[in-house]
C-alpha cells in the first residue's frame, strides 16, 4: 500500500466546498492521479481517523496557456470528493 501523504496531496478549500461540507459532509481532496478510490478511501481514514461511506473522482483536465510567443500546458489532476459518515467531521481550517 502506498503511504497516504503520496495519495491525499492536499484539501481544496473552495465556496463549493463549502458548501458540500455544511450540506452533506463532504470534503474535496487533490490526490494522486494513479490512486484508486479504495486507496483514497484507506488513506482518507488513516491520515483523519474518521469513516467514509462514499469517494468519488474525477480527472480535471490540463489547460493551455500562453506568456508571451511561448505556449504550454498546465498540469493535469484528480480531484476527489470524499462523503463521510453521519455526524463525523475533519477539523481542516476551523477557526480561522
Amino acid at each position: 500500500m502506498k503511504d497516504p501523504y503520496q495519495i491525499v496531496k492536499r484539501p481544496l478549500v473552495t465556496e463549493k466546498g463549502s458548501k458540500l461540507k455544511d450540506a452533506y459532509s463532504q470534503y474535496c481532496f487533490e490526490v494522486a492521479k494513479g490512486a484508486n478510490k479504495i486507496e483514497i478511501k484507506r488513506a482518507v481514514e488513516e491520515l483523519f481517523g474518521v469513516h467514509v461511506v462514499q469517494v468519488r473522482t474525477m480527472t480535471v483536465p490540463s489547460k493551455p496557456k500562453r506568456l508571451g510567443r511561448f505556449e504550454g500546458r498546465r498540469p493535469g489532476w484528480k480531484k476527489a470528493v470524499v462523503t463521510l459518515a453521519e455526524g463525523e467531521t475533519i477539523d481542516l481550517f476551523e477557526g480561522v
